[in-house]
């Protein structure tokens, strides 16, 4: 349950970042939308497996991750719609606090359950996920 708060906490400020990002340019970077698919995807299977496991049904689950979505959604609407003639301060007060919100999630939840399960191979892996984060950057 600890990743599935961590993705609600971490999908709102993401979400926002990116009615933020499509009210600056019209559009989303490829860059950002790559990366949160990238860093949501493990959680998203992360929590399913422990759900599962801890007996939830998977209509319950499918549920959950809609309204999650639905949340995720409306708070892309909220950033779009609540920043437009916010500050560059706050503007950046708002990607510091995804930013911090995504590694909050990462150092307490999926870091330590990563390596118990996957080994000295999960910091080779991450170092990897960065690099090509800032390939998708570079090139987008």
């Amino acid at each position: 349950m600890a990743i599935v708060l961590g993705s609600v906490l971490d999908g709102i400020p993401e979400s926002m970042v990116i009615g933020l990002t499509i009210f600056a340019g019209g559009e989303v970077g490829i860059a950002y939308l790559a990366a949160v698919f990238i860093s949501n995807l493990p959680e998203a299977i992360s929590s399913t497996t422990g759900l599962i496991t801890g007996g939830w049904k998977k209509s319950r689950i499918l549920w959950m991750w809609i309204g999650i979505a639905v949340v995720s959604g409306v708070a892309s609407l909220a950033g779009y719609g609540l920043f437009q003639n916010s500050s560059p301060e706050v503007v950046a007060f708002v990607l510091t606090f995804a930013a911090g919100a995504i590694l909050t999630m990462l150092a307490s939840t999926m870091m330590p359950e990563a390596f118990k399960h996957g080994g000295r191979l999960v910091g080779v892996v991450t170092t990897l996920g960065f690099a090509v984060a800032y390939t998708i950057h570079t090139l987008g």
